[in-house]
């Protein structure tokens, strides 16, 4: 079946209201939602909390989805930025970086290289500019498509391409200073 014409379907049936239909949006997005949230904000209950507020401005302003022409999919994020924002302005806070994952596995040199690696990701990724950091979110950590973080953050999906490209490359770049001043 058409791309098309299965999101169509879906979002005539997200507009007439369907419970099923708003179920399996839910399911479908909410781990990459507050993947996406979590990283912007400073706690997971903050986080949960603005998943939460998206969803439901969404289900609210479902009427105006049909106009956009977006899919379900980059509407929720492109409402779930626009919440994440909204809650940044009020805190007037800075945002802090998620504590470092456990590790599951037995081998304890395997945790500290892991854990290594992941400091100097983290703080590479944090040198990067506050549009790099979310285009990367949204296409690595939401898994977004160039069409979708185009119709978020108001770009051409080309635009997309090229900025998360060179957002890369710049990544790349401050890996290797940090990893340098590390040694």
């Amino acid at each position: 079946m058409d791309d098309t014409v299965e999101q169509d379907g879906e979002v005539g049936r997200l507009r007439a209201g369907d419970p099923l239909s708003w179920e399996a949006l839910y399911r479908r997005m909410y781990p990459s939602m507050l993947a996406y949230a979590r990283r912007r904000v400073a706690t997971r209950e903050e986080a949960q909390d603005a998943v939460s507020e998206a969803m439901t401005r969404t289900v609210a302003g479902i009427d105006r989805l049909g106009v956009t022409g977006a899919s379900p999919e980059s509407w929720l994020f492109g409402v779930l930025r626009h919440v994440v924002l909204d809650r940044q302005r009020t805190s007037y806070r800075r945002r802090e970086l998620p504590a470092r994952r456990e590790i599951d596995g037995a081998d304890p040199l395997e945790s500290v290289v892991l854990g290594e690696e992941q400091d100097a990701v983290r703080s590479a990724f944090a040198r990067l500019s506050e549009r790099d950091r979310e285009l990367l979110e949204l296409r690595v950590v939401a898994g977004l498509s160039a069409e979708e973080v185009a119709s978020v953050l108001d770009m051409r999906p080309g635009a997309v391409r090229t900025a998360q490209s060179r957002a890369l490359e710049r990544l790349r770049g401050l890996l290797l200073q940090v990893e340098e001043v590390g040694s």
